[in-house]
């Protein structure tokens, strides 16, 4: 592990922890005197988490931990739930055999890093989710509503969902996953969209349960 990707671990931990609440700032020199490193790594990790929508980088000021009220995420999944289910419905009718292999893979790959748990594990699958949907808005043959889930669906709250699942929750995920690649290997575009909407019912859950009951064995 590099000192930058030590850094970012500890900086996005402390995000997801309330250490660094929304809207503060993550300050170079602190970090710096805390862990006694150089700007260089600091500056790098703050780069791949402004990148990865943690923090927004804020001329003059520094990096700001981005703000995310309630009523933000309620919207976000209000909308989601509303458009995901008939990203489903299309795909039903018109994914190719190659699509669905490549979701099985998806699958397979976020169920072995599921298996072995942890933090790392956790970014992982997250990554891999955002493939499995990208997989499926592809399938649904719709640019207007790729439009408008990559105007709608912001990173940093659908990577944060998975960091708040409980280990019941993560399986259950899992088992959403599997369920949609059968709706749509059936054909059955009303399956897979009653699925796809627990998904998101089940993330949005997780995304705004209170800091101190989050990731309960």
């Amino acid at each position: 592990m590099t000192a930058a990707d030590r850094v970012y671990g500890i900086i996005k931990h402390r995000i997801l922890d309330g250490h660094y609440p929304a809207g503060s700032y993550v300050r170079e020199a602190a970090i710096g005197q805390e862990l006694a490193l150089s700007r260089t790594p600091i500056r790098e990790a703050l780069r791949r988490l402004v990148s990865d929508g943690w923090v927004e980088a804020i001329p003059h000021h520094g990096a700001r931990v981005v703000a995310w009220t309630s009523r933000d995420v309620e919207e976000v999944f209000e909308l989601r739930v509303l458009l995901e289910p008939q990203v489903v419905r299309r795909a039903a009718s018109r994914i190719a055999p190659e699509r669905l292999a490549a979701l099985e893979a998806l699958a397979e790959q976020m169920e072995s890093f599921c298996a072995s748990g942890g933090e790392e594990a956790v970014d992982e699958i997250a990554v891999l989710n955002n493939r499995f949907h990208a997989e499926l808005v592809a399938a649904a043959d719709s640019p207007r509503l790729q439009r408008l889930l990559e105007t709608i669906v912001q990173v940093p709250v659908s990577r944060r969902s998975f960091h708040h699942y409980t280990a019941e929750e993560m399986e259950a995920s899992m088992r959403h996953h599997r369920e949609l690649i059968r709706a749509l290997e059936a054909g059955d575009g009303e399956w897979g969209a009653s699925v796809m909407r627990a998904h998101i019912l089940a993330a949005r859950a997780a995304q705004i349960r209170p800091v101190g009951e989050q990731r309960r064995a």
